[in-house]
């Protein structure tokens, strides 16, 4: 008997474990064949390292935290830039992993942190992926943002209502490997680094979805 698929799809290097490193490593545990397909390289983004060709760099960063994360298989698309992302010049490769794979899960980001490129990845996931697929979105709660928005000395209203999330999964027993996999991005700097040790925790030690699509079934 063939192992459940999980496909993960996201725009950069680094949302694979910035995102959705714990919705990895928690299917991984229990046995699930994980997939991500990430969309660019990152190369607009800014880099804490010196570097010439940093989509090279984010790009082998991307291997590095996926191997950390337990991923059996990333999927990197080329023609893509970052920062420019179209839901309608993405749609074909995703379309083509889903018709592949035939995953038993889809997981990709909410957006709700207002990234153009986030919002195309997840429209061109929710264009394609069928009425019978398990389908969410993982979540940044906008509780927990309005707390990362005041220590940021910043005005603005992200993240996901509270009230729209239906499922929540405590990770905890995946944050030691999960900040791996953020350490592993070494040109990029972590949303959690300076927050406050229990902001942290609110984060990264409890998984937010909403479902959908398909079946609400989750590893």
């Amino acid at each position: 008997m063939s192992s459940p698929v999980l496909l993960v799809t996201v725009a950069h290097p680094d949302d694979e474990s910035f995102g959705c490193g714990s919705v990895l490593l928690h299917a991984k545990a229990r046995g699930w064949r994980t997939v991500v397909l990430c969309a660019t390289r990152g190369e607009a983004g800014e880099s804490r390292t010196v570097t010439d060709d940093l989509g090279a760099v984010r790009a082998a960063e991307l291997h590095a935290a996926a191997e950390v994360l337990g991923v059996d298989d990333v999927r990197l698309l080329d023609g893509h830039r970052d920062g420019s992302v179209a839901a309608d010049a993405v749609r074909p490769a995703i379309a083509a992993a889903v018709e592949e794979l035939r995953p038993d899960l889809v997981v990709t980001l909410d957006a709700s942190d207002g990234h153009p490129d986030h919002a195309a990845v997840r429209d061109a996931t929710l264009d394609v992926v069928g009425d019978d697929t398990p389908t969410f979105l993982w979540c940044l709660p906008r509780s927990c943002m309005e707390r990362w928005a005041a220590h940021n000395g910043v005005d603005v209203e992200v993240g996901t209502p509270d009230e729209e999330i239906t499922h929540t999964v405590d990770v905890r027993a995946h944050l030691e490997v999960r900040w791996a996999a953020i350490r592993a991005h070494a040109s990029q700097a972590s949303p959690y680094d300076d927050l406050p040790a229990d902001l942290q925790v609110d984060f990264l030690a409890t998984d937010r979805y909403r479902h959908v699509r398909g079946p609400a079934r989750l590893p």
